[in-house]
C-alpha cells in the first residue's frame, strides 16, 4: 500500500497534535499489520521537561506511538471504520535504548490475535535498524 500522510491517518484514528506521535504510515496490510515513521525532532513539546539537558523520548510515548501504529492497521478495516481503539494492556516491554532528537523512529506493530473486540500485536521500533523498544499491545475496539 502507498504511503499514508497525517492528514489521512486522522481520517482512521482519532489523535491530534500534540497527541499524534507518528508522522507517515510506510506500510500497511488493513488488519495485519503497520509500519509507521516518526521524524523525531528537538521542538517535541515533552523535551521541553523530559530532560532539559539530556532530551530522550520517553518510553511511554514510544509505546504509544506503537499503539498508534497497530490502531492504524485494525482501525483501516472496513468493519471497525470510524471506531477507536484503546489500550487494554502492556506486555513484555523492553527499553533497549534512547530515541532522541534527530532520531527516526521505524514503527512496526503486526496483529497476531483477534477474537471479538480484543486483540493484541506484537510492537517494535527501531531506530537505524537497531532495535529501541519491544512490546506486546493489548488493545479493545470501542463503538463511537
Amino acid at each position: 500500500m502507498s504511503v499514508l500522510t497525517a492528514k489521512e491517518i486522522m481520517e482512521i484514528i482519532p489523535h491530534r497534535q500534540p497527541f499524534m506521535l507518528i508522522d507517515t504510515i510506510e506500510e500497511m496490510e488493513p488488519g495485519v499489520r503497520a509500519v509507521a515513521k516518526k521524524c523525531v525532532s528537538y521542538n517535541e513539546p515533552f523535551f521541553a521537561g523530559h530532560f532539559p539537558q539530556e532530551p530522550v523520548m520517553p518510553g511511554v510515548l514510544i509505546v504509544e506511538a506503537l499503539a498508534q501504529t497497530g490502531a492504524v492497521a485494525i482501525l483501516s478495516m472496513e468493519e471497525n471504520k470510524g471506531k477507536t481503539a484503546y489500550f487494554a494492556a502492556i506486555n513484555s516491554a523492553k527499553f533497549k535504548q534512547k530515541v532522541v532528537p534527530g532520531d527516526v523512529l521505524m514503527l512496526e506493530t503486526e496483529i497476531i490475535k483477534v477474537k471479538g473486540p480484543i486483540g493484541v500485536g506484537k510492537a517494535t521500533a527501531t531506530v537505524n535498524g537497531k532495535v529501541a523498544v519491544q512490546a506486546e499491545l493489548t488493545f479493545a475496539i470501542g463503538q463511537n
